[in-house]
């Protein structure tokens, strides 16, 4: 299949969403696992596709949550889940073949039968990687809150700390949004994600937001902010747990905190802030399916509060 026809078919149905960043360490794992997992339980179906053949955190995480769930007897949300295979051939165009045959079958695969695609990158430039970058709806890319990472996007002054060029990374971005309104004439809304915030004011964060808002206007990407640095979001993944999962002492081994509430809450005003086009009969129906849930456990909740 042609690359400009398989751009064209993966984007007639499914919304595609890729996380991506050059750097590793950003956090783009975690926001993957957190999309994927607030999008299903709002009634949409989802597929997640893992480029990163070589770490395969985002395969291993689905392969944590479908074992816990069925350790624990518990109901957890799990995509339709596809990991691509590396080739490592002798010939660079028929290892890049191979990878975009594996890539264009799983998106293929998902197109018409899901609400959304999930896609986590490599952090490093590959071919796959660039591919789904041209591919995507909406790009996120999460950067962490220090001029380590900013330099993913641009270069800045040491004496003023105004921008003064654009990275490698940038510019590839700069040219798959390019390439995708040539073939179909749609728009890749690009989001940069502030992530591993700090609580406090200071002036490196502030820094870093005028530099980010002076790139913005001349690369075209929002900006939003992710999550704080919480070592909950790494315990979550030996189970396969979100911040948005029923979080109790059945499924955490221990009494959720206030740090899991927050967690939440961040991932929720995250999801709002993608303005990601949701099927809203999928809404309805994760509605109906919460009110129902909630409506049958109630006497439950209520005997036992007498028995105790």
């Amino acid at each position: 299949m042609p690359f400009e026809q398989a751009q064209r078919s993966a984007l007639k149905s499914a919304h595609v969403i890729v996380l991506g960043n050059e750097k590793g360490g950003s956090g783009k794992f975690t926001v993957a696992m957190h999309v994927a997992v607030a999008l299903m339980k709002a009634g949409q179906r989802v597929a997640t596709i893992d480029l990163d053949s070589r770490q395969k955190s985002f395969t291993h995480y689905i392969e944590n949550r479908r074992a816990w769930a069925a350790h624990a007897h518990i109901d957890l949300e799990l995509p339709t889940h596809y990991c691509i295979a590396r080739v490592d051939g002798p010939q660079v165009i028929d290892n890049e073949s191979a990878e975009f045959g594996g890539f264009a079958a799983a998106v293929e695969a998902a197109e018409h039968s899901h609400d959304f695609i999930v896609i986590d990158t490599p952090g490093s430039d590959s071919y796959l990687m660039r591919l789904a970058h041209s591919m995507a709806d909406t790009l996120i890319t999460p950067l962490n809150d220090s001029f380590v990472d900013f330099d993913v996007l641009g270069t800045v002054d040491p004496e003023t700390f105004s921008m003064t060029g654009v990275s490698q990374y940038a510019e590839m971005v700069s040219e798959a949004r390019r390439q995708r309104r040539l073939v179909d004439r749609a728009t890749t809304d690009w989001i940069v994600l502030r992530n591993r915030l700090s609580t406090l004011g200071s002036r490196n964060k502030r820094l870093v937001g005028e530099g980010l808002h002076e790139l913005s206007l001349r690369l075209g990407f929002r900006c939003a902010d992710g999550f704080v640095d919480r070592l909950i979001f790494r315990e979550f993944f030996p189970r396969g747990l979100s911040a948005l999962d029923d979080l109790n002492e059945a499924t955490l081994g221990m009494r959720p905190s206030m740090s899991h509430v927050t967690a939440a809450q961040e991932v929720e005003a995250l999801i709002s802030a993608l303005r990601l086009p949701f099927d809203q009969r999928g809404v309805s129906r994760a509605a109906a399916r919460a009110e129902w849930f909630a409506t049958a456990h109630e006497p439950l909740e209520l005997h036992d509060i007498v028995a105790n």
